[in-house]
């Protein structure tokens, strides 16, 4: 198996199970703290999104830096020394996150968030705690674009599922037996992301070769990078201010209520990131190998792969939220209500998300060159069409205006951005990518669905009912997506060909030996 199918498979099982542990217990979360106190974890998580600014370009940078090691375009001293240095960056960064957040809670808890049932004080001290928890999730970004770089992804999916079984059930257990409050949740996040952060850094020094002389802080290694990094930085904060400004705008607009619900249908959809996030990662670091070695030819069929995997296991997906949203919350929550209210946010999210989740491949395609000017002006471009759209939707449509501006953004890079990026790199094969690695495997999984809404359940009565409905669709959708894909068509039957007649082998071996 070569080295990108094991990451991908590593990708998918850690990646999957962390997936489905921030997802399975998310009901309980909402049992035990109510969706006021859950509407907090979701000003977290947009917290962190929005601290990823300071990030800098750091984790990119060294995952890239890192897959360039892995090639012999760096020694082991000048890795190291570039490490060293993005450490000590990262590790005074997360110090000055924690003291600003902690600070500024007071005022998030009176004057920013429009609690109804919680007291401010419990609001400001659930802040308070958020402010260490922050901090310490954004150093745990530094290590695992390390291990990434370095191909350790079996290593670290399989460590990583170990820990979100902790983050995740661990934090019920809290909840349950310790104390049902949301300090509480913020506390048991904290002492698991020391826990990784110790296990993902030693994991990362041991990877690499020792260098002749202890590493240290390096201006020359900085410089090195700076122009990629940089580049990584504006891009970073454009899509920071693309994605996160609706999320900022109803915090401060909605009840913490609403905008919990808010948080929950962005959660439900960003969890297609999931899928494509593990191929993404996985087919990078051969990239930048490819690119580095000029092998242009490789690099054209690794990126129409990645493209049409990413489509094929999506579509399907976000096929099924489109035309049974309601159902499918209902499914995972057992919640009629939640199902209802959910429904209308979800839809677009999960729609914007998906287009949003097709350009993954093309923009590591830049990155694996080297090029990020044209994120970086394209988003520029966003920006200053989507923050005023937002700041009009938003006060007369609420949630659901903020959702619908989401996946008009993403229409019109799908539209628009790609075009740039094929005129200068992998020319001749944009049709290619809409036709053969979009379209034909989206349209076969909407043509499944749209032939199962005529035989869905009819009502919310039965959980059961609704998740064998649900299975059995989305498996129909994705063999007939898998069947007009026909890169990956292939490389399944060849799959398949070469396990059966290394079954025969074994076969007429054993009736040899006997």
């Amino acid at each position: 198996m070569s080295q990108v199918r094991r990451n991908l498979l590593a990708n998918y099982l850690g990646q999957g199970w962390v997936a489905v542990m921030g997802l399975a217990f998310i009901p309980l979360y909402i049992r035990y703290l109510g969706m006021e106190a859950y509407g907090l974890i979701g000003v977290f998580a947009l917290m962190q999104a929005w601290l990823a600014l300071l990030d800098m370009g750091m984790t990119p940078t060294l995952n890239r830096e890192m897959a360039r090691f892995t090639a012999g375009a760096h020694s082991p001293q000048s890795i190291r020394d570039l490490l060293r240095s993005l450490e000590i960056l990262c590790f005074t960064i997360a110090a000055g996150i924690a003291v600003l957040v902690w600070t500024g809670s007071g005022y998030l808890a009176k004057g920013w968030l429009r609690a109804e049932t919680l007291p401010t004080a419990v609001v400001a001290h659930a802040l308070s705690v958020m402010a260490l928890v922050v901090a310490l999730r954004f150093v745990e970004g530094v290590y695992r674009g390390s291990l990434f770089g370095l191909q350790q992804q079996l290593w670290y999916n399989a460590t990583s599922a170990g820990i979100a079984t902790l983050r995740h059930a661990g934090a019920v257990g809290v909840l349950a037996f310790v104390s049902p409050t949301v300090e509480a949740f913020f506390v048991w996040q904290g002492l698991i992301s020391v826990i990784s952060i110790a296990v993902f850094a030693a994991r990362v020094h041991r990877s690499i070769p020792p260098p002749a002389r202890p590493a240290r802080f390096s201006r020359a290694e900085l410089a090195g990078v700076w122009k990629f990094a940089s580049g990584m930085l504006g891009i970073t904060l454009l899509a920071l201010v693309l994605t996160q400004v609706d999320k900022l705008i109803l915090s401060r607009m909605l009840s913490l209520t609403a905008f919990g619900y808010y948080t929950l249908a962005a959660t439900i959809a960003g969890a297609l990131y999931m899928v494509i996030s593990p191929v993404t990662q996985s087919i990078f670091p051969r990239m930048v190998e490819l690119s580095t070695r000029g092998e242009e030819a490789a690099l054209t069929s690794v990126y129409h792969q990645g493209a049409q995997l990413v489509t094929v296991l999506t579509a399907p997906a976000v096929m099924l939220i489109c035309f049974f949203a309601a159902g499918a919350v209902f499914t995972w929550s057992g919640d009629v209500g939640l199902g209802v209210q959910t429904a209308p946010i979800l839809v677009p999210l999960a729609l914007g998300t998906f287009l949003n989740g097709l350009m993954w491949m093309p923009h590591q395609c830049q990155l694996a060159h080297g090029w990020t000017s044209l994120a970086f002006k394209t988003n520029l471009i966003a920006v200053a069409v989507l923050v005023p759209a937002i700041f009009w939707a938003v006060p007369r449509y609420g949630a659901v205006g903020a959702a619908w501006i989401w996946m008009a953004l993403n229409v019109g890079y799908v539209l628009i951005a790609l075009q740039f990026m094929h005129v200068r790199l992998l020319r001749g094969e944009k049709w290619h990518w809409y036709l053969r690695d979009v379209l034909l495997p989206l349209g076969a999984a909407a043509g499944v669905m749209a032939l199962a809404a005529a035989v869905q359940p009819s009502g919310y009565d039965s959980r059961l009912q609704w998740a064998v409905f649900l299975v059995v669709s989305g498996g129909l959708a994705m063999a007939a997506s898998l069947a007009t894909a026909g890169h990956l068509r292939g490389r399944v039957t060849a799959a398949i060909s070469s396990m059966r007649r290394q079954a025969q082998t074994r076969a007429r071996q054993g009736t040899h030996q006997n």
